[in-house]
């Protein structure tokens, strides 16, 4: 079983060692990412990565299970403006493109179909339950809470790093963005206004 670490020195080579990763999952998926390249920029040894973390395949869940609590945390849901919502995320996908990198790696290399994460219900429950009320007080369209909040983050990935259309970028004029948004915005809110 990994340690955790008991220093502060310790603490701050874990750190080191999980941007590093994160980067390097991000960039070449878990096949392509080299514990050589994580352990030299994180400016650590093998040994100590595998002390902390098991093996590559541990710390590439531990990287994803922190990228989702990230976005869970950074943006989270409003079921009464799920427009804004999607806004929110699309900000974050700017701000954090390695977060949506590593969720596509995990579909491509560890979970081709049904949930993303086996904890799925840590990370959705409290949105699904927010959704769940929206639609009672009539605020939201009828249908699976689950169905909707798969809809607006689709929606809120348009120009995400994943996109099979366009990939924005947070250097691209700020009108592009603010036109973007305005749009997003739009149709989040045709597609579950109340019928």
């Amino acid at each position: 079983m990994p340690e955790q670490p008991q220093t502060r020195r310790g603490a701050a080579t874990y750190q080191r060692i999980l941007e590093a990763a994160t980067e390097e999952f991000a960039q070449h998926g878990i096949a392509g990412a080299r514990v050589e390249r994580i352990v030299s920029a994180a400016r650590t040894n093998k040994a100590q990565l595998y002390s902390y973390f098991g093996d590559k395949g541990q710390l590439f869940d531990a990287i994803f299970l922190d990228s989702l609590d990230s976005i869970t945390n950074t943006v989270p849901i409003d079921a009464e403006d799920l427009a804004d919502w999607a806004v929110r995320l699309y900000d974050e996908y700017l701000r954090r493109p390695d977060l949506i990198r590593l969720a596509t790696w995990t579909r491509l290399e560890r979970r081709p179909i049904g949930h993303l994460a086996e904890s799925h219900d840590v990370h959705d429950e409290h949105k699904l339950s927010a959704i769940a009320s929206a639609q009672a007080a009539g605020r939201v369209r009828p249908g699976d809470p689950f169905d909707i909040m798969a809809m607006v983050i689709a929606m809120s990935m348009a120009w995400s790093p994943v996109s099979n259309v366009y990939a924005a970028d947070s250097s691209e004029p700020a009108e592009v963005h603010a036109s973007r948004r305005m749009l997003l915005r739009e149709c989040v809110n045709q597609a579950l206004r109340p019928r």
